[in-house]
């Protein structure tokens, strides 16, 4: 019953990713273009560079956030226009320590094309997750690989009530090969 429900979870998970980016992807009607001699001010917002591949985008935010002093090692995945970022800091790190140096890897990202819309974490768990994820994209298994990690981190966050807990029944004759015949 637990397999049916990370799976319903992690099909829920996936739908609702499907469903947001292809939201995203609809056509905006542009108001025409009125200029009548004004001057007119460009977008100053870093986008990401059109064609950029995603293992090489993964691998230079990387790069980028290991050079920030206070990490020791990144793990990144990228979907889309957006990456997450776990990076690995020092264990006995204070948390305002943790704080400074995610703030510090977020201000080199906001610098970057490829890192302006990146989320940066060091939560050991989540950062543990996304290496998995980095690996199951490696292996040739992205939506797989994501689903399950989802389904993953979600089980972690949904609570169990002890009262919904419904024990399982005890099997019958499972597992033995005694059978109760009299001793002649």
């Amino acid at each position: 019953m637990q397999r049916n429900m990370r799976i319903a979870c992690s099909s829920l998970l996936l739908l609702l990713g499907i469903a947001a980016s292809v939201t995203g992807c609809g056509n905006r009607s542009a108001a025409p273009n009125q200029n009548n001699g004004g001057v007119q001010a460009q977008s100053t917002k870093p986008s990401r560079i059109a064609g950029a591949d995603s293992k090489q985008v993964a691998a230079h935010l990387e790069q980028l956030a290991r050079g920030i002093p206070g990490v020791k090692g990144a793990n990144c995945v990228v979907f889309g226009n957006y990456a997450i970022v776990g990076i690995d800091v020092d264990d006995r790190m204070e948390r305002a320590q943790v704080g400074t140096v995610k703030y510090a890897v977020a201000e080199a990202f906001r610098k970057d094309p490829y890192g302006v819309d990146a989320l940066v974490t060091a939560d050991m768990d989540l950062r543990q997750r996304l290496r998995e994820i980095r690996a199951d994209i490696q292996g040739g298994r992205p939506i797989a690989g994501f689903a399950e990690e989802m389904a993953d981190i979600v089980g972690r966050l949904v609570p169990q009530i002890p009262r919904n807990i419904v024990p399982p029944k005890a099997p019958e004759n499972h597992g033995t090969t005694e059978r109760n015949e009299p001793n002649p």
